[in-house]
């Protein structure tokens, strides 16, 4: 699980390799994969759900901790797009229940689009 107390991951990439197929079990019917960031072994799905996190863990990495984390939950989200000096974005997300969740992406990340899909199912 997200060390929740902690609230952020190490910097996130946009990563295409990342597939449906990664997350398949967890989908339900209709569940669209919108898009997907990895930092290291780890990464983040977004769907038109939820935000499903992966925690790679052992030497193999084929043990994964799944933590899904629905936008029905959300109470609160910013988005802090990159500058001249700062060139990475950041994404807090508060869920009732758990409390703030900071993603941290990497300049060329299009945190705006992000920002306006995680608007369009929070705010239906």
């Amino acid at each position: 699980m997200i060390d929740f107390k902690n609230g952020t991951m190490f910097k996130l990439k946009k990563d295409l390799s990342v597939r449906e197929k990664d997350v398949a079990a967890l989908l339900i019917p209709g569940e669209t994969v919108l898009g997907s960031y990895t930092a290291l072994r780890d990464y983040i799905v977004f769907t038109d759900k939820r935000v499903i996190s992966v925690n790679v863990q052992g030497v193999t990495g084929k043990k994964k901790d799944y933590t899904s984390m629905p936008y029905s939950k959300v109470s609160v989200f910013s988005v802090e797009t990159s500058g001249v000096f700062d060139l990475d974005s950041e994404l807090e997300m508060y869920f009732s229940g758990v409390g703030k969740i900071k993603f941290e992406f990497t300049g060329e990340s299009d945190i705006v689009s992000i920002g306006q899909a995680i608007s369009s199912y929070i705010l239906k």
